[in-house]
């Protein structure tokens, strides 16, 4: 039973990565159906991680009032509900207005699960799950990709995905006997979910470490979300590369987070979560260097692939450490404000380096990124020199 409820969450977070890519996949044949010019694709994305920092935030108040498994349930059916609604519109106004569910599906599973593997699963399991994330994401767009290759408009590609989210909320609905009375890491009862009352978000923010930790999260998520983002452009624009090599090469640094935590389960079996972080921080900051070497196009490129390597650790050895900094009793509501935090720095830092390279230089990229890293290593080891734990708190 326990390794079929591994399994199931693991499927889980594949749906959570599913819908992902599928904007940016479908979004060159929509724009122009629906008579938007192509910058609108933001406003639509702004809307889902509006919503998902409103669910992330009110994560913990309904995992302890539902439980993580029908919070997982619920979200997901939320998911697929919206993606049917994004098969059926026609006009970018119905766009946005399916955009709220979909966002306020994704903040809360992702929260919920993040917690609960935390407690219940080793560290190695974290990176594993974090791993199918990326799978998900990967099998977004090539769904897409059938669709339009076969003949089909983009509103099949979501139609098809929200087949798959349909299927995955009926075994989550009738997997939930499974997710009661799991043991902790220790071989304990773990906290239950239903037991503390839900904190609110000025006495999280007062938790000794709670800051360290919400700014190292945004900044991780930044860093990851202006190199997805800007990596292209910075090949073309300043290595000159061909937009269809630049493409290319940019996706392999997906490819090295998805890799990397696949590796990263194993390390963690010899390698506590904290330097598993300073680790992956270490990667990225030799990545950076090597992106600054003046070798052209074949240092960026591999620069880039370390740093896609580096990141790979970083989200959830950060997000499985939160119980042992917090306690078990305050990790749901922690780690709510932490994925918060994060949907902030994926929305704000990548425009930002955008006003940066309009006004300035793309080739400021590497410096932008290290600079970020720097903040992240600074906060990280702050965090651990609070020192809190279960026992102080």
């Amino acid at each position: 039973m326990v390794h079929l409820l591994l399994a199931i969450i693991y499927l889980a977070f594949i749906s959570l990565g599913l819908p992902d890519g599928l904007l940016g996949a479908a979004w060159p044949s929509m724009y122009g159906q629906m008579q938007v010019p192509i910058s609108y694709a933001g406003i639509v994305s702004m809307i889902i991680s509006v919503g998902t920092v409103v669910s992330s935030l009110q994560s913990d108040r309904l995992t302890k009032k539902l439980g993580t498994g029908k919070v997982t349930a619920i979200s997901v059916g939320m998911t697929a509900l919206a993606l049917f609604g994004f098969s059926i519109s026609h006009s970018f106004v119905w766009l946005c207005m399916w955009a709220i569910p979909y966002g306020l599906g994704a903040g809360s599973v992702d929260a919920s699960i993040n917690n609960y593997v935390a407690l219940h699963y080793s560290s190695r399991h974290m990176s594993w799950l974090h791993c199918m994330w990326g799978v998900g994401a990967s099998v977004g767009p090539y769904v897409m990709e059938y669709a339009l290759t076969s003949g089909n408009s983009w509103n099949s590609g979501y139609r098809y995905v929200g087949l798959m989210q349909v299927v995955l909320t009926a075994i989550l609905i009738f997997s939930l006997p499974l997710w009661k009375n799991r043991l902790g890491q220790n071989g304990k009862e773990a906290v239950s979910e239903e037991e503390s009352k839900p904190l609110k978000l000025v006495d999280i923010v007062q938790i000794p470490g709670a800051k360290e930790v919400m700014i190292t999260f945004f900044c991780y998520c930044a860093l990851e979300a202006t190199a997805g983002l800007w990596a292209s452009s910075y090949l073309v624009l300043i290595h000159g590369l061909s937009v269809e090599q630049a493409a290319r090469f940019a996706s392999l640094f997906y490819i090295g987070i998805t890799v990397g935590r696949a590796v990263s389960g194993f390390v963690t079996m010899k390698v506590n979560d904290s330097n598993m972080i300073r680790l992956g921080q270490g990667i990225v900051a030799a990545g950076i260097v090597v992106m600054l070497l003046p070798f052209g196009s074949g240092s960026a490129m591999a620069g880039l692939i370390m740093v896609g390597l580096g990141c790979a650790p970083i989200y959830p050895c950060v997000i499985h450490s939160t119980p042992a900094h917090f306690g078990a009793d305050k990790s749901q509501a922690v780690i709510g404000v932490q994925m918060a935090s994060a949907y902030v720095g994926t929305c704000l830092m990548p425009p930002i380096f955008g006003l940066i390279a309009n006004h300035i230089s793309v080739a400021l990229f590497p410096l932008f990124l290290l600079l970020i890293l720097v903040l992240m290593v600074f906060m990280h080891e702050k965090l651990n020199r609070v020192g809190t734990t279960a026992g102080k708190l």
